[in-house]
């Protein structure tokens, strides 16, 4: 049997094919545009499912796939009229609307009451407040509207006619009762929103149902198919690297560095939330995921290549850096910092630099500078109760031994690398065999789809070296703060 793993993200969506034994066999992508004009940052919806159309027909006519989860980037969402159509294009999550009405909806029922609620600390990034400037500054479209849904439920939706989003994405709306696992009426009815207008909140590996027939027979493909609802992609990455018990957390290195550990009671702090920390329902019940986020992981490493070393590859640029620490201490906050500051306005800083650094010694300290900020992040969770023990590495950046070292010796932990390179497509399979009965459970899809291709150990006297870095390392920020408050 073949299944089919749809990952959706904000400038392509591609469809991994798996068999029921955990081979994988066939990728398909299509890239959509993004548009960033006048503070707008919008794409369009359409676009998007034209695109999951093209992938699912080339792939599914290459394979039979008897099944297809679904896994999603999270916030943006789509508006429908009575017959589906698009009604406006879709604001993403770095998009600046809502801001006025995330203070509003604060003002009517208390930031407090709202981050237990939900789990997140009110942020514009959101889509309820989104929906809410709809409301306010586009009536005429909002009365139109018949269906609200994040991307996961509109391709279902239009995928099967059925209307499912799972926990994980439903609360990146910041209106889900993360505990209750519903929508909550007491901040859908501060914000003025009809609950009716969204999805049904479902666990992962839920069956929509099957592929409509006219879809089908446009696409060339069987109306067999069983559409299957996924994760938010951060989610499907932990399931897709076998993370399923606290104390364990998947570091996913792309453009940003995300680190998700799971945890099974949901900390009582204000200030986690407050360092920009939000609580995700997780696969099984009673356990959750935070996501710990740097916006610039791999980038900076494409930052550097880019500018300095254009004719290298990340191998040849590898192979030249020296085993020991570098004296160069990076804050890598080339596009602002994420938790625990949460201070778009910061930026990079590098010290310690001499006459005698090369750019081998700059592009090692790269790699360890956006490692430091891990720790940042680790030491922070630790604080709060959530003790990542072990990390299994995803992502490009994934694929560098030498940064899965420096990761193991700044972190003095063990940090494993997997063979799947697209782990959320690989989680999404796992999911949806699941769903359809050809595993009985995770654990068993685990047995079969997740392979460790190596596990780095701390080397003792690097760690020491980098322990004694990283307690500087922590100084930067504060130090240099206010001297880039001044040159702005």
């Amino acid at each position: 049997m073949f299944l089919g793993g749809l990952d959706i993200g904000t400038t392509g969506c591609k469809l991994s094919v798996y068999d029921d034994k955990g081979n994988f066999l066939y990728n398909s992508y299509k890239e959509y545009e993004v548009s960033r004009i006048s503070g707008e940052h919008e794409i369009d919806a359409t676009n998007i499912f034209n695109a999951v159309c093209d992938v699912l027909s080339d792939s599914a006519q290459k394979y039979k796939l008897s099944a297809m989860g679904v896994t999603t980037f999270g916030e943006t969402f789509t508006v429908l009229d009575e017959k589906d159509n698009v009604l406006l294009p879709s604001m993403l999550y770095t998009d600046p609307r809502g801001s006025e009405e995330c203070a509003e909806l604060c003002s009517n029922l208390g930031e407090d009451k709202l981050t237990y609620i939900s789990g997140v600390k009110p942020h514009q990034m959101y889509s309820l407040p989104k929906i809410m400037w709809i409301k306010k500054n586009r009536p005429e479209v909002f009365s139109k509207i018949k269906r609200i849904l994040l991307m996961e439920d509109y391709i279902v939706y239009m995928l099967t006619g059925n209307s499912y989003i799972d926990y994980s994405l439903a609360a990146r709306t910041m209106a889900l009762d993360i505990r209750k696992k519903c929508w909550s009426d007491e901040i859908l009815d501060a914000a003025g929103i009809d609950k009716k207008l969204l999805s049904e909140p479902v666990p992962a590996f839920n069956v929509a149902g099957e592929i409509k027939p006219d879809i089908a027979e446009k696409l060339g493909i069987s109306s067999s198919i069983k559409i299957i609802n996924g994760a938010h992609d951060q989610v499907a990455a932990a399931v897709g690297s076998g993370v399923f018990e606290a104390g364990q957390a998947i570091d996913g290195t792309g453009t940003v560095e995300c680190v998700t550990p799971v945890f099974d009671s949901i900390p009582e702090t204000k200030t986690l939330y407050d360092e920009g920390y939000s609580v995700v329902p997780y696969i099984f019940d009673g356990t959750y995921v935070c996501y710990a986020l740097s916006f610039t992981g791999g980038a900076t490493l494409k930052w550097f290549r880019d500018n300095f070393a254009p004719q290298k590859s990340y191998a040849e640029l590898d192979s030249s850096v020296k085993p020991e620490p570098t004296e160069i201490l990076i804050l890598p906050h080339f596009a602002g910092a994420a938790n625990p500051y949460m201070d778009n306005d910061s930026k990079a800083a590098m010290i310690g630099l001499s006459l005698e650094h090369t750019d081998a010694d700059i592009y090692k300290a790269l790699m360890e500078g956006v490692t430091y900020e891990i720790m940042t992040n680790i030491e922070h969770l630790e604080s709060f109760g959530i003790t990542p023990k072990k990390l299994f590495a995803t992502g490009g950046g994934a694929s560098s031994d030498v940064w899965l070292q420096i990761k193991a010796d700044i972190l003095n932990r063990p940090v494993t690398a997997l063979l799947a390179k697209e782990a959320g497509a690989c989680g999404t399979c796992m999911m949806t065999g699941v769903a359809i009965g050809i595993y009985k459970d995770l654990y068993e899809a685990k047995e079969v789809f997740v392979k460790e291709k190596k596990t780095f150990t701390p080397n003792p006297e690097n760690s020491t070296i980098y322990k004694k870095y990283y307690n500087t390392y922590k100084n930067i920020y504060n130090a240099v703060r206010p001297i880039v408050a001044e040159i702005k």
